[in-house]
């Protein structure tokens, strides 16, 4: 607005005070040539009239008290007055017997003819200097110049504080988004703030807002009925665990089940609360999940090679979030490789990030495998597709290198 403003009035006041300036310096020039004129026309009636000496006396007085000097030109070659050579436009004058002014680089001649003498016409010359054609022309110009420069002052101050007056709540929008962006959705945009427009689109972003929490809310609903009914064909499970003759195969099929009945509760109270930052101990996270996948690893003969940092190492992503992408990365392992295909799991802690990092001895990714629902082996392709969303929802990212998966996961999101 104040560029746009500065434009106008600067167009506005170019259109008005150019011309203004321009008039000015030819009023000037008009005054000094009229008064030149006015003395050079005086001086020619008394030529007419007077004798020599007091016509000599006249002019010379004229010229004492006058910034422009006056010549007059007999036609017998007497000149009286200032000694000024004869120029072209005396001559044309007296041949012509007229009066008419001649523009010179250093001011403007007057020329003023008169006839009916005895020995032909003589010519009265006045020289205005430019000096007199432009004086008082700089100043009135600098007077122009500060009034248009306090003019366009004051149309900035305005458009200021217009500007200040829309541009105001459209910031007080812009944080309330960031705020929603960040998951606060209780932040509202004040409805009675701003010109209308900005009004109406503030009333849209809260009901955008409460919209998504709507959502949101019902999407944990959903989230959290799923996994309880999940719960039923997970009893029986336990009933079957519970009935295998092999004492230690049936505490190990019970171990399992008690964790996939942790997990899903661990589902359910996640889907039910509601968290602006979460966080967790990533190495505590890998460590549990890596202790998991090692007992079905032993069972498979393969070899875990492991290099965790000892925590805390605290990352913005909760420790269900982590415990699902850790379990998708060990996952593929197991579905996408042969029994007996060793596997590493690094976690290591860099400046302002942790890098977890699951390497096998298989054959590796192809370049779409971190695409969603994309999958090389018959599974569904969420895997990575889970494990790279976690990793981005904390500002980091995924990175595949043949069969080197690594999740780097921000400290703050």
């Amino acid at each position: 607005m104040a560029l746009l403003v500065t434009a106008a009035m600067a167009l506005v006041l170019v259109a008005f005070l150019v011309p203004l300036a321009l008039l000015l310096r030819a009023g000037a020039e008009d005054r000094a040539v009229a008064t030149a004129t006015v003395q050079a026309q005086s001086l020619g009636a008394l030529v007419a009239t007077a004798d020599a000496e007091s016509l000599r006396l006249t002019v010379e007085q004229a010229n004492v008290d006058s910034a422009h000097p006056v010549s007059i030109y007999f036609a017998d070659g007497t000149v009286v007055g200032a000694a000024v050579p004869m120029t072209p436009g005396v001559r044309l004058a007296a041949q012509r017997g007229i009066s008419f002014g001649v523009a010179h680089a250093d001011g403007r001649e007057i020329l003023i003819a008169v006839q009916g003498l005895p020995a032909g016409t003589a010519v009265v010359r006045s020289f205005v200097p430019e000096r007199d054609l432009r004086r008082g022309v700089t100043r009135a110009w600098l007077v122009l110049a500060a009034v248009g420069a306090g003019l366009l002052l004051l149309g900035l101050a305005v458009a200021d504080r217009l500007a200040v007056a829309v541009v105001r709540p459209i910031r007080t929008l812009a944080a309330v988004s960031e705020s929603l962006s960040a998951g606060d959705l209780d932040r509202r945009a004040p409805a009675a703030d701003g010109p209308g427009e900005v009004r109406a689109v503030a009333a849209a972003l809260n009901r955008l807002a409460g919209r998504i929490r709507d959502l949101l809310r019902q999407e944990r609903e959903a989230a959290a009925d799923l996994s309880h009914r999940m719960r039923t064909p997970m009893t029986a499970l336990r009933l079957d665990a519970e009935g295998i003759s092999d004492p230690n195969e049936s505490a190990r099929m019970l171990e399992h089940v008690a964790a996939l009945d942790r997990a899903l509760t661990a589902v359910i109270e996640d889907a039910r609360r509601e968290r602006i930052a979460p966080e967790c101990d990533a190495a505590a996270v890998v460590a549990e999940r890596v202790a998991f996948w090692s007992v079905l690893a032993e069972d498979q003969g393969r070899v875990v090679r492991t290099v965790l940092t000892p925590g805390p190492l605290p990352v913005a992503v909760s420790a269900g979030d982590l415990a699902a992408a850790v379990d998708a990365l060990l996952g593929n392992v197991f579905a996408h490789t042969d029994e007996g295909t060793g596997f590493a799991v690094e976690l290591h802690a860099r400046p302002g990030r942790t890098e977890l990092v699951v390497d096998d001895e298989g054959p590796g990714f192809d370049a779409q495998a971190a695409a969603r629902g994309v999958s090389g082996g018959g599974s569904t392709g969420l895997g990575l597709d889970i494990a790279r969303r976690t990793a981005e929802s904390t500002g980091g990212h995924l990175m595949i290198t043949g069969a080197r998966v690594t999740l780097e996961l921000l400290t703050d999101p």
